[in-house]
């Protein structure tokens, strides 16, 4: 299985890339890395080459760009030419903790949409209390939405949930402003029926304040809700960590709490971490195209490496265009 990887992409790159990388192939000896970079800066830190290849370029898509410009203007780009080799056939998938924008034109225009998904969609596991996680899609891909799409969203969401995740029968949940059936605007209460006649295990609204109790393993809204949704959760959960960080460094009484709390603090910072789940997918596309945080580091590319890994093995794009394609011929047949 070969793995394309921005090397260049992030805020630290390209060392947390490399070294990310370097630990992937480590741990899973049927993978093979291609590294699309600046080979120097690159080997300034590749201690091993094992199942690793550079792809030489100095040219690079910056934070600044303009996505669609940038992806059309900048064809040496590192983020263009790790699309490029999946397009090629030369790789399985590609990741990239770059610029965001740039990845989604990269993905569509370079590595293509499945036939039938009208909008491909962003898509992060997001931490739960209990651990388990939640799929979050879409979130920001496209800020406007059809009901259409929302449907075609949980139908790529629920199989990436049970073929990647491991969850069986994956409860698909609409994001909505109450859990009566009638709540919302015309977006959810038109997407609210189509999901109900989905071959899904569709449990109806969930409300913002529950996602984190693990209300439902897949979570469908528009991608400017869910983006804002997104962009509230990690920014709490770091406002949440600088509060208890301030209070238990405030006196000598309670650094002595800190001390004993220390161990049960870093579990519960490392429940809450997002790159312990990977990237985010772009899914609709005709081979797994992941998305790492901006400011990953190595574990973070390592995990979004195993997510990658897991989305090939399991065959993930071709079931999610044979479930398209059945939801098609379903919708056909029933307006004769």
């Amino acid at each position: 299985m070969i793995v394309a990887v921005d090397a260049m992409g992030g805020d630290h790159a390209p060392k947390e890339i490399v070294l990310g990388a370097m630990k992937a192939v480590a741990e899973f000896k049927d993978i093979y890395i291609k590294l699309v970079g600046d080979e120097r800066k690159i080997n300034e830190h590749l201690t091993s080459s094992e199942r690793i290849e550079i792809i030489h370029t100095d040219e690079v898509i910056l934070p600044t760009d303009e996505p669609v410009r940038a992806v059309r203007r900048k064809k040496n780009a590192s983020m263009v030419l790790a699309a490029q080799q999946v397009a090629e056939g030369k790789a399985d998938a590609c990741i990239s903790a770059g610029n965001t924008g740039a990845l989604m034109a990269a993905g569509l225009f370079v590595v293509g949409r499945i036939e039938g998904i009208e909008r491909p969609a962003l898509s992060p596991t997001l931490p739960t209390i209990g651990g388990e996680g939640f799929l979050l899609l879409d979130v920001g891909a496209n800020v406007d939405a059809k009901p259409e799409h929302l449907l075609q969203y949980a139908i790529m969401g629920s199989i990436y949930a049970e073929k990647v995740r491991g969850v069986s029968n994956p409860r698909v949940g609409l994001l909505n402003i109450g859990t009566e059936e009638k709540k919302g605007n015309e977006l959810t209460k038109n997407s609210f029926e189509l999901l109900q006649q989905a071959d899904i295990n569709f449990i109806g609204n969930v409300e913002a304040r529950d996602l984190l109790e693990g209300a439902a393993d897949v979570v469908v809204t528009d991608g400017f809700t869910g983006n804002m949704v997104l962009k509230t959760i990690e920014g709490t959960a770091l406002s949440v960590f600088k509060m208890l960080k301030s209070a238990l460094t405030s006196s000598f009484k309670s650094k002595m709490a800190a001390a004993v709390l220390k161990p049960d603090l870093v579990q519960l910072k490392s429940k809450m971490d997002y790159s312990e789940y990977g990237g985010a997918g772009l899914f609709g596309l005709k081979a797994p195209v992941i998305k790492a945080h901006g400011s990953s580091d190595a574990n973070a590319i390592y995990n979004a490496v195993r997510q990658t890994r897991n989305m090939v093995e399991n065959n993930v794009s071709n079931t999610i265009k044979a479930a398209i394609e059945k939801e098609a011929e379903k919708k056909f047949y029933s307006e004769k």
